[in-house]
This record gives C-alpha cells, sequence and structure tokens, in this order.
C-alpha cells in the first residue's frame, strides 16, 4: 500500500463485519492504574471509565473489587454509571473474588466476570505448589462459581507464554468445557516474540476443543518493547481480543498501547485482511491527554499516535516535503486521532457557550453544574493570564474531583525563602464544620515547608515520595501542574493541582489528599444476585 493511500484508510473507523472485528478489552483502570504512579481515586476512575465507553472501548476493566474496599466501590460506581462498553472485574479463582466481582458489576447493563490463575511450571512449583490436575480442577471450579452470577466469563492462564502448548491446551479445553465464553493468553512478563506468540496462536486454535466457539485474547506486556508487535501478530493468528491500555500503562514497562493497535490495524488494513475495531479514533488524543491529567503524567513527546511531536516535523526537508504533499511524511493525519490544529483559544471575553464548545472539541462532557463551575475557574484564570490554552481549559475540567473539594479548603498562603536555601510558610485552612486552622512551618525550599504546614494543619503525617511540577502552557504566567505522591499508613496516595502560582498548586495537591482520606466511601452492598443459566 502506497503511503497516499494509507493516511486515506486511516481515516476509516469500522470493520466489514462483526467476524472482521477485534474487540478492545481495556485494562487501562485495572492493570495500568495499579502501576506506580497511577492510582486514580474513585471519581477520577469513574470520569476516565466514562472517556473510555465514549471512545468505543468493547469491554472495560474496572478493577480488582476485591482487593480492597475502595476498588469495589469504583467499580460499583462504573458499574452504575457507565453505559456502552461491557463492565469486567477481575478475580482469583476463589468464591469471595467472584463474589465481589458479581456485587460490583450487579447495576452493569453487560458485565462480565475475569478469572485468572497461573499455569507455568515456575507458578505452579513456587507460588501454586499444585499439580497439573489441580490447576485444571481450580481453574474448571472457577468458572462454573463465575457462570452462576454472570453469564459472560472470561479466563486467563496467567504466564501462559511459559506454559507447556499441550498442558495449556489441557486447560483451555477443560474450561471451555465448563462454560468460559473468552480465553487470553497473557504474555505476563513480557517475553514472546511476534513470530512465537503467533505460532502459538495458531497452534492452540487448531488443538483446543471447542477453540470455534469462544474468543482468543492476547494480554501482551512490554518488557522487550514488544507488547504492540506481538499484539499484531497474535490478531494475525486468530486473536479476536487484545488486552491493552491508553499510553500503554502498566505493571513494569507497561501494557500494549491501545492507541497503537487500533491505529496499525488502520492504516495497515491490507496486511490485516479487513480486521478493524469500534474505536472512535479521533477521540484517542483527547483521551489519552484526559490520562495524563487525572494521573499526573505526562504523555512523552514521542510518543507513537498521542505524543506532542507524533506529527511535528522540523527539519527542512521534510517540511518541504509536506508543503508539497502530505504523505511524503504522513501515514495518517492528526485530525485522524483528535489533533486540535489551533491551540491557542480563549480568553477573558469568551462566553461560556464558547467555553462549551472548546472542552466538548477536547472531549470533556459536563453537565450544566459542572460547566458553570468551571466558567467561573476559567473567567478567573483569563483575568490573570492574557492567553488560554488548550492544556489549561483541560486542566480546569479534569481538577473538578468531588471527593478532593473538602472538607479542607486553603483560604491563605504565604511563603518566603532565606538565603541558605531554608524558607519559611504559613497557612490557614477552613473545614466544612466551621473550624479555621493556620499552621506554620520550615523546610529546605518554599514547596517543603508549604507541604509541612499544610501536614500539620490537617493532622496528617505524610511521607512524600515524589514531587513533579510542569508548565501546562506556554508563557511566563502559564499555569503549573504540581503532582505529588505520599505514603500514609502504609498506603501510596495522589495528588494533583494546578495554579500560575507552583508554590499554591503544591498546596493544594497536598490538600487534595488530604481531602480524600476524609471522604466517606460508598458502602457496599451484601448479597449477590445469582443467574440462571
Amino acid at each position: 500500500m502506497t503511503s497516499e493511500a494509507a493516511v486515506e484508510k486511516s481515516s476509516e473507523s469500522k470493520p466489514a463485519s462483526e467476524q472482521d472485528r477485534v474487540l478492545i478489552f481495556d485494562t487501562t483502570l485495572r492493570d495500568g492504574e495499579q502501576a506506580p504512579g497511577f492510582s486514580m481515586s474513585r471519581a477520577q476512575k469513574l470520569r476516565m471509565a466514562s472517556a473510555l465507553a465514549e471512545l468505543g472501548v468493547d469491554i472495560l476493566e474496572a478493577g480488582f473489587p476485591h482487593a480492597s474496599d475502595d476498588d469495589f466501590s469504583s467499580v460499583r460506581a462504573i458499574a452504575t454509571t457507565v453505559r456502552g462498553p461491557r463492565i469486567c472485574g477481575l478475580a482469583r479463582c476463589q468464591q469471595g473474588d467472584i463474589e465481589s466481582v458479581a456485587r460490583a458489576i450487579e447495576p452493569a447493563t453487560k458485565g462480565r466476570i475475569h478469572i485468572f490463575l497461573a499455569t507455568s511450571p515456575l507458578h505452579r512449583e513456587f507460588k501454586l505448589q499444585m499439580s497439573r490436575q489441580q490447576v485444571i480442577d481450580t481453574a474448571v471450579a472457577g468458572v462454573e462459581r463465575a457462570l452462576g452470577y454472570c453469564e459472560d466469563v472470561e479466563f486467563s492462564a496467567e504466564d501462559a507464554i511459559r506454559t507447556e502448548p499441550d498442558f495449556l491446551a489441557e486447560v483451555f479445553s477443560a474450561v471451555i468445557a465448563a462454560g468460559a465464553t473468552t480465553v487470553n493468553v497473557p504474555d505476563t512478563v513480557g517475553y514472546t516474540t511476534p513470530i512465537e506468540i503467533a505460532e502459538r496462536f495458531a497452534w492452540l486454535r487448531a488443538n483446543v476443543r471447542g477453540a470455534d466457539s469462544v474468543v482468543f485474547s492476547a494480554h501482551c506486556h512490554d518488557d522487550l518493547g514488544m507488547a504492540v508487535a506481538n499484539s499484531l501478530a497474535a490478531i494475525s493468528a486468530g486473536a479476536r481480543q487484545v488486552e491493552c491500555t491508553i499510553n500503554g500503562i502498566g505493571e513494569r514497562a507497561g501494557n500494549a498501547a491501545l492507541e497503537e493497535i487500533v491505529m496499525a490495524l488502520r492504516v495497515r488494513s491490507d496486511r490485516f485482511a479487513g480486521l478493524g475495531t469500534g474505536i472512535r479514533a479521533k477521540r484517542l488524543h483527547a483521551t489519552a491527554r484526559l490520562l495524563a491529567q487525572i494521573t499526573g503524567q505526562p504523555i512523552a513527546r514521542n510518543k507513537a499516535i498521542i505524543g506532542e511531536n507524533a506529527f511535528a516535523h522540523e527539519s527542512g526537508i521534510h517540511q518541504h516535503g509536506m508543503l508539497k504533499h502530505r504523505g511524503t511524511y504522513e501515514i495518517m493525519h492528526a485530525e485522524d486521532v483528535g489533533f486540535a490544529r489551533s491551540q491557542l483559544v480563549l480568553g477573558k471575553h469568551s462566553g461560556r457557550h464558547a467555553l462549551r464548545e472548546r472542552l466538548s472539541l477536547l472531549g470533556h462532557e459536563l453537565d450544566e453544574t459542572a460547566l458553570d463551575e468551571v466558567f467561573v475557574q476559567f473567567k478567573t484564570l483569563a483575568d490573570r493570564k492574557r492567553e488560554v490554552f488548550d492544556a489549561d481549559i483541560e486542566a480546569l475540567a479534569v481538577g473538578r474531583d468531588p471527593e478532593a473539594a473538602g472538607p479542607w479548603h486553603l483560604s491563605h498562603l504565604h511563603a518566603t525563602s532565606h538565603v541558605d536555601s531554608s524558607a519559611s510558610a504559613s497557612v490557614r485552612l477552613t473545614h466544612d464544620d466551621g473550624r479555621v486552622v493556620s499552621e506554620a512551618a520550615i523546610g529546605d525550599g518554599p514547596v517543603d515547608a508549604v507541604l509541612r504546614a499544610v501536614s500539620r494543619a490537617v493532622g496528617h503525617e505524610f511521607a512524600v515520595g515524589e514531587f513533579h511540577i510542569r508548565a501546562l502552557s506556554e508563557g511566563g504566567d502559564a499555569q503549573g501542574q504540581a503532582a505529588i505522591s505520599v505514603t500514609h499508613e502504609g498506603r501510596e496516595l495522589r495528588g494533583q493541582a494546578v495554579s500560575t502560582d507552583i508554590v499554591e498548586a503544591a498546596a493544594k495537591a497536598i490538600l487534595e489528599i488530604a481531602n480524600r482520606i476524609e471522604h466517606v466511601a460508598v458502602a457496599r452492598p451484601t448479597e449477590p444476585t445469582a443467574i440462571a443459566h
């Protein structure tokens, strides 16, 4: 296929038929979120889940409900609110895990229970201490339990790539006979290669009993930098579901990047026999930016598909070619994945309608109440900044987290730096119960002093892990984003905030964490409901 034809192809969105559809199983909120630096609050997960639904993912793995009360309540909230994707929860092959998923996904219009069990020799001997037959029996029992609550059950053979092919076929044959609807082949440690995984999928599809009655899925990790290539190779060998994440986030080196798989299938449809997905590609950039804003983890500029440099051309030779014909150095259009051409968008004279339109273009659909809140903040910001950029507007929209909005509020902040590199800070906080608390502290620089003062005021001891500052837009009056991670009573918590004053942003970020600690979790329902099957 010529590059010109490829550019035209990249705007196509749908497979020729349902048989040609590759299901996108998004695990950003489960495998992605459990990676260090990417933890999210329940409200942030709900916001991200809504964006993933708008993007068009087929299955949304919302979390591991039995892992914690927070995870359970997040999955339950997503199942209650988000419509479109099939809402999925992860479970071990244990009754308690499976019941937790059943309760969590019960409100969903479409649900799935995803159970897993390790199958490789290493895991059988050292982690599970099980024989081959015990593994098969446990897997079958898990599938049968899950079917008592949900008719859609996926089974994952953890470390499948390092499992003996004949035994893996035995396990899959047994769980299919028990009623599993999807069987997943994870490359848990990112060990395989494209040729090897293609051979494995072809062999399994030929040797697993009942293979034609289920969907084969691939879940590839990026430890050797081949997660996307391996996922595409699995698709070419018959996988019709791929498990992936936005921006490729996940354990260790991450997962296969959703945006790269989707666009590879589109741009190189000549190599994938017309296979496609239901993803709305024009929302890829907005979804990726939302994740970056929520987690405080910026997208690498050279990240394929959604990085800021993905469609930038600085070389004179490249620019000359682009002026003659875009196809000379572009195999897809920036607009196809949702890049907006204009960055400078609004100012202090812009109205509410203009703000709504720009937010919608950036992938943020807000209700009237939320829009009113953001508009007030926008007008305040526009008075402080000469130019308001897309990144500024996104920061206002993403910064609305109900779990971080109270009970503590910052009413006064003063920080002073000294010539010996030390600094002092004083803060005054108000609480929704009427309390007013003032504290002061000395630290190694103004940010450290402010963090200490806020910690004293709210009465929580925080061990600061990471602290990052970055400019969100251009100019000396740019908004800065402060992202902080702390350890509190053995838990890692993250907070972030934006302001044109970076010290104020740091204070609000630590205050966000304090507010999350005091936020009351949604009560868990007690009884799961079984379904007839």
